[in-house]
């Protein structure tokens, strides 16, 4: 007799309900800076990280946005191309490049940080200032532990089998 897989409420669950408020929070703001400025999502995640002044390489930029090599990689060309940022190579790896924003860049960067903090405002207003703080508290809790659970040797899926197995 096959045992019943137990039910997925994908709109109560968490990781589909994160995707979801993520995308529509970055959906709503690139329609901003998208129509004014003519950048994506990818060019602008890279705008804002480097937009403190700091220099980096394509894969120090895909870790801290979490975007994919290849999306990065793609933004950086177009990046070029419309003089949003300097490639240069390092001083002690020739083959590691090293990105920074162009004046050009930098002034997107003074325009779409007001509007994006604005906008980060209008949706956290829907919380009281404890709420705010305690949302902050969690995501940094859940992202420790997701964290730490991509560092597992076994995927998770693997691990329910093999536990599953285990009662047999």
């Amino acid at each position: 007799m096959p045992t019943e897989l137990p039910a997925l409420h994908l709109t109560r669950f968490l990781p589909y309900r994160l995707s979801v408020l993520a995308n529509t929070v970055s959906h709503t703001l690139a329609k901003l800076y998208e129509k004014r400025f003519g950048i994506t999502i990818p060019e602008w995640r890279i705008i804002a990280v480097l937009g403190g002044g700091e220099t980096m390489s394509a894969g120090e930029i895909a870790q801290r946005t979490a975007m994919d090599k290849v999306q990065v990689s793609r933004a950086i060309s177009r990046m070029l191309d419309s003089a949003l940022i300097l490639r240069e190579s390092g001083d002690t790896d020739r083959r590691k490049a090293l990105l920074t924003l162009t004046p050009k860049a930098l002034a997107i960067y003074a325009e779409i940080v007001p509007m994006a903090l604005t906008y980060e405002e209008e949706v956290t207003d829907a919380l009281s200032i404890d709420e705010r703080a305690q949302l902050d508290t969690l995501l940094s809790r859940l992202q420790a532990r997701a964290d730490q659970l991509a560092t597992r040797p076994a995927p998770v899926g693997a691990q329910v089998e093999e536990a599953q197995s285990e009662g047999d």
